[in-house]
């Protein structure tokens, strides 16, 4: 394994809905000066409100019909919302989550495929992303909170644990098209890797109109493809995780990946001196207690990028590291520095993170 590399960094002095731990990412395409364009290309730019978060698409061509265009990307996220939403009592998922059946219910080939992503990654990161998780989050609630609201006993978070684990508790039949649960109450939150797919999604509904070099990005998961408008990659800011402004921490070259970024920083609580982050942990129950505060993840797909960024803040610098080089993804950590202070920080990137910056040089 390539060790961590480390870049000790200056000492810096929910809505309702989808976005339950995505915040980050600036999704700005840095335009580059100079143009390899013979003629200035056609650039449509379409933004939005979707899945309790905004859009933001960049498209460039030729001959660009935006009116078509714009009408086509509403119909494909109200597409991917009737589907993915918990917050559309009918849609896909509500619909599975409030039955009290268990016996295998006919679900949609899109389903299918975020179901089937998030097993991957469930599984490849020893549990520890879980779309079962809800009985924690009702437990500990991120809601408005009073400093004399008790922590969850011991035995509030075993009771809350036996109604999470998404390999013990849904039965995926690829094949037949059905999901099963084991559990009557079992339900499914699909807001740490829908997103992306909805990004995905997009992205298709683009390449529907032979469009080859576009961004779209939704609530900080993003995906590129080919140039932008002045014939260079696509530059996307990662952002330094200050609480108090928008900052670059690093700026990416990337073109044909998705990228997402989860932080802890924005939502968390205090009580008694301790301080709780909002990302739970499936295994302990509990919110994770390492001084990760920030993971971006490049992968071939948003929905990919999407899924791992919870899975690696929730397994922290250590042993994200390790999860990261068995299976060759591209990850950039940022860790609050012990030594300097809560607001100094320390970054590390796996392998094949530093192999795509080496590449794009």
């Amino acid at each position: 394994m390539t060790p961590p590399r480390r870049w000790p960094m200056p000492q810096q002095r929910n809505i309702r809905g989808w976005p339950m731990v995505r915040w980050l990412a600036l999704p700005v395409a840095l335009m580059l000066s100079g143009c390899l364009f013979e003629a200035e290309p056609e650039v449509v730019k379409l933004s939005g409100d979707t899945m309790g978060t905004t859009y933001h698409i960049t498209a460039i061509g030729a001959d660009l019909d935006a009116e078509a265009l714009g009408a086509a990307v509403e119909v494909t996220l109200a597409a991917v919302n009737a589907k993915m939403s918990n917050w559309d009592p009918k849609s896909e998922v509500s619909t599975f989550s409030a039955r009290t059946d268990t016996a295998p219910m006919p679900v949609s080939p899109e389903f299918v495929t975020v179901i089937g992503a998030a097993n991957q990654v469930h599984a490849q990161s020893g549990g520890k992303f879980d779309i079962t998780l809800g009985p924690l989050i009702e437990l500990w609630g991120f809601g408005p909170r009073k400093p004399e609201d008790p922590i969850p006993s011991d035995a509030e978070i075993a009771s809350a644990l036996q109604g999470v684990g998404q390999a013990r508790l849904l039965t995926l039949d690829t094949a037949g098209g059905t999901l099963a649960k084991a559990r009557p109450e079992t339900g499914i939150n699909l807001s740490a890797i829908a997103k992306g797919y909805g990004v995905d999604a997009v992205a298709e509904t683009l390449r529907g109109f032979e469009i080859d070099d576009y961004m779209v990005e939704i609530g900080g998961d993003l995906v590129t493809r080919g140039k932008n408008d002045k014939g260079e990659a696509w530059r996307i800011g990662i952002e330094r995780p200050d609480r108090g402004a928008q900052t670059v921490q690093l700026v990416v070259p990337i073109s044909d990946y998705g990228m997402a970024t989860s932080g802890d920083y924005r939502n968390y609580f205090e009580h008694q001196g301790q301080r709780y982050s909002h990302i739970l942990d499936p295994v302990t129950g509990r919110p994770v207690t390492h001084r990760t505060t920030s993971v971006t993840v490049i992968a071939d797909s948003a929905m990919m990028a999407d899924a791992w960024a919870t899975a690696m803040l929730v397994l922290g610098l250590d042993q994200g590291l390790k999860v990261a080089e068995a299976h060759k993804l591209a990850v950039f950590f940022i860790e609050r520095d012990a030594q300097d202070g809560a607001e100094a920080y320390m970054t590390a990137q796996s392998s094949a993170f530093a192999d795509l910056l080496n590449a794009a040089d």
